[in-house]
């Protein structure tokens, strides 16, 4: 699903250029559930955003689907990443005057569904993530676990090929944290691409495939299981 060939990014102001992504090589199969680790500033929300086509690399190529996206033009990656890839924050991005089912709802807009079908479809996703008696409240009368199922099923209402998540985690107690990792765990058996970005080792072991990143280069690539074997 996902090829990257000598991927760079470089970022530059009037006096200093600093090189986020140097010379990345990775491929993601679709199905697969990875993960990327890594400590701050070493490029891990950078590729995500290439990743998703809100960004471009500097050099380099991105193959998606057997497509080069990584040099098209922004209307034209836009125009692919509707309808195939979404997003998870850690800071959930929610709409705060717009209710819950209008929220999930977003997504469907942009795209070619009938007002019978959006409803259909906004309800099946919010009763799989458990939130369906919260269809008609608004963020801000949610706790930090339901806002992120919520943004959880945002992302997947409009059955997008991959799914990236940034931190997904990161603004829950460890409890309502493990409840969103099954919830991503259980997408991904059903066909949902992913890839994570985490500070989280035991988040990580969720995921089929381990990537740490430091200095915007990939120093390791692991299985799973042998992350942790490492890690215990």
């Amino acid at each position: 699903m996902i090829k990257i060939e000598n991927l760079s990014k470089r970022f530059r102001t009037e006096d200093v250029e600093t090189t986020a992504l140097n010379e990345i090589n990775l491929e993601i199969k679709e199905g697969e559930f990875v993960a990327i680790m890594g400590p701050s500033g070493c490029g891990k929300s950078t590729l995500l955003n290439i990743l998703g086509m809100l960004d471009s690399p500097s050099s380099g190529n991105y193959y998606f689907n057997k497509q080069e996206v990584g040099n098209q033009k922004e209307s034209q990656r836009n125009a692919i990443r509707k309808g195939n890839i979404n997003f998870v924050f850690q800071s959930f991005n929610l709409i705060d005057e717009l209710n819950v089912f209008r929220n999930v709802e977003l997504p469907l807009n942009y795209l070619n569904v009938s007002k019978a079908d959006k409803k259909a479809r906004v309800l099946e996703v919010l009763d799989r993530m458990k939130i369906g008696h919260r269809k008609n409240h608004y963020p801000q009368q949610l706790s930090g676990g339901q806002q992120q199922r919520v943004a959880i099923a945002r992302a997947v209402s409009a059955n997008p090929k991959l799914l990236l998540a940034d931190e997904p985690t990161g603004n829950l107690d460890s409890k309502t944290g493990l409840e969103v990792m099954n919830l991503l765990t259980e997408l991904n058996s059903e066909g949902t691409t992913i890839v994570m970005v985490t500070h989280s080792e035991r988040d990580a072991e969720f995921a089929h495939r381990v990537i740490r990143l430091f200095d915007g280069e990939v120093m390791t690539e692991k299985t799973a299981k042998e992350f942790a074997t490492i890690n215990y």
